[in-house]
């Protein structure tokens, strides 16, 4: 029997998702959990297996197109035979019924079981938003029309002349076929749908087609090409990215707080560190430091790793911290986190660090590694800038910006030396956190990294 695979919520409220790459092509046979697409969410790449063994029959989605979770992207042909009552993909085209059929559904007639799909743990839809309506087919134009009498026959001898028999109504036009991000797509160009003819699987009306009647309703002297600028769509990682930096920025009353640190013993210590065997083989940098120098004034100061409740109207004070790390990839920003980051020890932190950098940079970051974050870390020295003002992670308090550590005149015992100095910047939400306590928060941190050893007094 044929099946559609349809695009699964793969969690956080997905609504839609693009297309990457496919690794299958019709006619490939493909396995139980194979992967076969690579899809693009609002937060990350996410790989999709096909739940069922069997041969590709179709491939309804291409490689750049935007689909709405619960279309079919894929059909497959597998060797069992459907229940009783369900349909088949092939079923599901609709075809002129024919002469004396009645719709199913209609007239009192029985209607077809809902169709069943096989759901991998973790993803699918939820069952009945799946349901399609049963699309209304003309009749067919080989049922002869019923015979109209002739009004000169049938008058009255005396009897005033009949009325004027009004004009037919127009026959309405068939349904035209496509998914739903083309009908949407039609709506927002002004294109009909029922005026195209579909260069799509079974006359689909696909978004190539309704660009195309778009430019062609669109008047030469209306539109602008101009080699000086290029327009880049608003999707994925940016347009999330976006979303997510302005809700936080005009909801949190933000306030940020700067501060220079000779941080030469720190640099010496990360020396030291690599040059231990325990951590022979894995990449020691002075954001470790760092992230430690903030996990541990999490603890002394627990209201920074809280969030504002606003409809609840309550402060929410976090008993672990899961440690989000600002990431620069080539798909845009990214804030993954590692959780539970303040019971780990010194080494399996930067380990974590390690694989979080890595799994961002191959963009694979899965959007569960970008969820629950309670406190935030942006490495704006890798850049070369001293700081910044960070923008809060939506539904957390604060963010520390670590700038770049360079060589500058310092004081030192009262004489002038040449100094490793770092700049930290701490933004944070003036709902949760005063300023008192943004200032002690930011104070510590910077007297660990000036010297380590208050990181071992205050764990």
């Amino acid at each position: 029997m044929r099946r559609e695979f349809k695009l699964p919520d793969v969690g956080e409220g997905l609504t839609e998702a693009e297309i990457v790459r496919w690794h299958v092509q019709p006619g490939d046979e493909v396995k139980v959990n194979q992967i076969v697409v690579e899809i693009e969410t609002a937060k990350s790449i996410v790989e999709l297996p096909i739940p069922w063994d069997g041969v590709v029959a179709e491939l309804l989605a291409e490689e750049g197109q935007t689909v709405d979770v619960g279309v079919p992207v894929i059909t497959v042909d597998t060797l069992e035979e459907a229940p009783p009552g369900e349909a088949k993909a092939e079923e599901l085209v609709p075809n002129p019924p024919e002469e004396g059929a009645v719709e199913p559904g209609a007239h009192g007639s029985p209607a077809p079981k809902e169709e069943r799909q096989a759901v991998l743990v973790g993803y699918g839809v939820k069952p009945g938003t799946t349901r399609r309506r049963p699309r209304k087919t003309p009749m067919p134009s080989n049922i002869p029309a019923p015979p109209v009498a002739n009004p000169a026959r049938t008058a009255t001898p005396g009897a005033p002349p009949p009325a004027a028999e009004p004009e037919p109504e127009p026959e309405p036009r068939p349904a035209a076929l496509a998914k739903p991000p083309v009908r949407k797509l039609a709506k927002d160009l002004g294109v009909d749908l029922t005026t195209l003819t579909g260069t799509g699987p079974q006359g689909t009306i696909t978004r190539e087609d309704v660009h195309r009647a778009a430019e062609r309703e669109t008047p030469a002297e209306t539109r602008t090409e101009t080699p000086e600028e290029e327009r880049i769509p608003v999707k994925g990682v940016r347009k999330m990215t976006a979303q997510a930096m302005v809700a936080s920025a005009f909801t949190a009353p933000h306030v940020t707080e700067f501060l220079q640190v000779d941080v030469t013993r720190t640099m010496e210590a990360v020396g030291r560190l690599r040059a231990m065997p325990d951590f022979a083989g894995v990449k020691v940098s002075p954001l470790l430091l760092v992230a430690k120098a903030v996990l541990v004034a999490a603890a002394r100061y627990p209201m920074m790793n809280a969030a504002w409740d606003e409809a609840a109207q309550e402060i929410v004070v976090k008993r672990h911290v899961n440690l989000g790390i600002a990431a620069a990839t080539p798909r845009g920003l990214l804030v993954p986190n590692i959780k539970n980051a303040h019971s780990l020890s010194l080494l399996d932190l930067a380990r974590a660090l390690n694989e979080l950098a890595e799994t961002a940079r191959a963009g694979r970051t899965q959007p569960a590694e970008m969820s629950g974050g309670t406190i935030t870390i942006t490495n704006v020295g890798v850049f070369g800038v001293d700081a910044g003002t960070p923008i809060l992670n939506p539904g957390e308090s604060a963010i520390l910006a670590f700038g770049q550590v360079r060589d500058m005149p310092w004081v030192v015992g009262g004489e002038l030396a040449v100094r490793k100095v770092t700049t930290l910047a701490v933004s944070f939400d003036h709902r949760v956190v005063d300023g008192e306590l943004g200032s002690l928060f930011l104070r510590d941190v910077g007297a660990m990294l000036e010297d380590p050893l208050h990181m071992l007094a205050w764990s």
